[in-house]
């Protein structure tokens, strides 16, 4: 499965890489950016690659083999960004990222449970050393009412009572432990003609089961604070966000950085409306079609 980065050419338009300058992908993945901003930034340029998935370190360790010790890459949480840049010794820096989507690889390349279109166990961990829950025991103990909020705030679920109320019902009748029994424990709480909207019945459930797992709204909001403080005067940040929740966060942390009463960590935005794919990208690449870049620059 090749992996495509989602708005390449507009994360090079806004971190504007030059030779010789370092940059911090917080989210590398299978280093699909990484790769483009080693090709602008040699010949001494480094890249600091972030992810929490062990698999997708090993897989970018072989995409940037070429590039060998100006990609260094590390297997844990954004949310530790201040602690890995002063442990490695790494800056100056002059831009980072944050690409929040999950690839391809993830979603159907994993057994993880991420995907509704395969039968697998209800985990939903990035790393299984993190000390996260799994979503199956999110499903099987969690109370109705903390079912119904996590559905209805971090997937923005409509029928999130509804299916709260029949997750707690069948689970009485034995543990509910694969994808695709929660699948239909999901369609059989909701309407026919949910069935036949624009994206599948479960997405949103998925959605906030694998936010809740990971704690991926609490992590972000930690980490863009921190990535501000990293950057030097003139510092680019970069976030790539693939649905409201996410978006709204780095929205309105751009908007408060930006304030006359922001300090230490004011910044400049330099889009006033997010940016997102162009009808080309999302021809070739679906995937594109929810992303949203917004970007800043540390005054």
């Amino acid at each position: 499965m090749i992996h495509i980065p989602v708005l390449k050419k507009e994360v090079l338009e806004y971190l504007n890489p030059k030779p010789n300058e370092n940059f911090i992908d917080c989210t590398v993945g299978e280093g699909g950016h990484a790769e483009v901003l080693l090709e602008k930034t040699g010949p001494g340029g480094k890249v600091l690659g972030i992810d929490l998935d062990p698999q997708q370190i090993e897989k970018c360790k072989l995409q940037l083999a070429q590039f060998s010790a100006r990609a260094i890459l590390i297997n844990d949480s954004y949310v530790n960004l201040k602690e890995i840049v002063e442990r490695k010794s790494f800056g100056p820096v002059n831009g980072i990222l944050l690409d929040l989507g999950m690839s391809s690889a993830q979603l159907e390349g994993t057994q993880k449970g991420f995907s509704f279109k395969l039968d697998q166990g209800l985990d939903m961990r990035y790393n299984d050393e993190a000390g996260y829950f799994t979503a199956e025991k999110i499903i099987n103990e969690w109370p109705e009412n903390k079912l119904e909020e996590i559905l209805r705030e971090y997937g923005e679920e409509k029928f999130s009572k509804k299916i709260a109320k029949n997750i707690t019902e069948q689970r009485k009748q034995g543990r509910i432990k694969t994808t695709f029994e929660l699948i239909e424990i999901i369609k059989d709480a909701t309407p026919s003609q949910y069935w036949r909207g624009k994206i599948h019945y479960a997405t949103r459930t998925f959605q906030a089961l694998r936010i809740a797992v990971n704690d991926e709204l609490n992590n972000l909001e930690k980490v863009l604070p921190d990535a501000v403080s990293v950057l030097p005067s003139g510092g680019r940040l970069v976030a790539i966000s693939f649905h409201s929740l996410e978006d709204r966060i780095v929205k309105n942390f751009f908007r408060q950085a930006a304030s006359a009463k922001a300090t230490a960590s004011q910044v400049k935005i330099l889009t006033k409306k997010p940016v997102i794919a162009s009808p080309g990208e999302i021809k070739t690449n679906s995937r594109s079609r929810s992303a949203k870049l917004r970007a800043a620059i540390k005054i």
